[in-house]
């Protein structure tokens, strides 16, 4: 019998999960895969599950049925229109493995029923491995006060210890799933959760996916590297509407997005450099997101000189493709055996876990190195 792997998103009813589901149910009917780099011919042969025998399911505190979700997405511009009837039974199969979050009286008790439910998804239909991921609201930075797990499975018991995100990491390790944080929440950034993989021989990835404005920094800034050109100055403003949006309205909020977003920056030109990321929520524009990014650079002889460039795009049609490619790579890691952090990975992420490389090509290589080394 081929192999079905579960896809478990924490944020299972937001768009970009929506979007996800629906997109891979389209592309089982024959729409082009765009944006899905893993069904690119240099991944041919590497072993990937099919798309067509990935499984949904998820947590979400929300219980808006999918098929409202994409009929809201379809309204909007995001997914084609007459989508929601051709893939009714996917959205259907789905919505049967949504589960709203559990209440529980400590969080201890909270990562053991989730992880009931994602052992029950398992089970139900049959699957080969479940690979959880995080497309939930970006949360505030968070700090973690525990460094091993024996303290912390004691702390779960009795107060707050870790934020949403990172008892979700959890309750997917104790599960027996891979992880991956999509967005630049605390989740698995804290020591001790990545020794909670690691006790549980599984791997983990992530994080903040680049979907735009630093996906194409991670390809600019190397250029002026290559050609000796240097950065004097990089400013940016970001309009997000939808809920990320309005997440991101929070300053507090909007910190862990803009550490994540400036590190590339600073780790791919050698060093800080003026100007700052601003992000600003715009509900009108929905799902949609607009970048404006101004470089100062100098030439021969001192010479002054500016790049410019917009970039404006759908969020959640640039990110589902992403997590289908990263659903894939992480069934395969499983399979592979693969223990702790998933570093090629990185061509992703804004923040890549465990790693340093920022520049896009370089970390492409690296990906391929990965999924051929067998």
């Amino acid at each position: 019998m081929r192999r079905r792997v579960g896809v478990w998103l924490f944020g299972a009813r937001g768009s970009v999960a929506t979007t996800t589901v629906a997109g891979a149910a389209a592309v089982a009917h024959g729409a082009p895969p765009a944006g899905v780099v893993t069904e690119q011919p240099a991944f041919a042969g590497a072993g990937l599950v099919p798309i067509d025998r990935l499984v949904f399911g998820g947590h979400d505190p929300a219980e808006t049925p999918l098929s409202k979700q994409v009929e809201r997405l379809v309204a909007g511009g995001v997914l084609p229109l007459g989508l929601d009837g051709l893939i009714a039974a996917e959205l259907a199969e789905a919505e049967r493995n949504l589960v709203v979050l559990p209440d529980a009286d400590s969080q201890d008790e909270l990562v053991r029923r989730m992880a009931e439910d994602i052992r029950a998804f398992r089970l139900r239909n049959d699957l080969d491995h479940v690979v959880a991921i995080n497309v939930a609201s970006t949360e505030p930075p968070y700090q973690v006060q525990y460094d091993d797990v024996a303290a912390l499975r004691e702390a779960l018991r009795s107060e707050q210890a870790l934020p949403p995100s990172s008892i979700g990491a959890l309750a997917a390790f104790e599960a027996g799933a891979a992880y991956v944080d999509f967005t630049p929440s605390t989740s698995i950034r804290p020591r001790v959760v990545r020794d909670w993989a690691v006790e549980r021989q599984l791997p983990y990835g992530g994080q903040d996916a680049k979907t735009g404005e630093t996906l194409v920094k991670s390809v600019l800034a190397p250029m002026f590297t290559a050609r000796a050109l240097p950065v004097h100055a990089w400013s940016g403003t970001n309009l997000l509407g939808g809920g990320d949006g309005a997440t991101l309205a929070d300053p507090h909020a909007a910190e862990s997005k803009s550490v994540s977003k400036e590190r590339v920056l600073t780790e791919l030109l050698g060093g800080e450099v003026p100007g700052e990321v601003h992000i600003d929520y715009v509900d009108p524009l929905g799902d949609w997101k607009t970048a404006w990014d101004h470089v100062m650079f100098s030439g021969f002889l001192g010479v002054r000189m500016t790049l410019q460039f917009t970039w404006q795009g759908c969020d959640s049609a640039l990110a589902a493709p992403l997590v289908l490619d990263l659903a894939r790579l992480s069934a395969l890691a499983l399979e592979r055996g693969h223990v702790g952090a998933m570093p090629f990975l990185g061509f992703y992420f804004k923040d890549p876990v465990e790693s340093t490389e920022h520049a896009l090509t370089r970390q492409y290589d690296e990906l391929l190195r990965w999924v051929h080394a067998c």
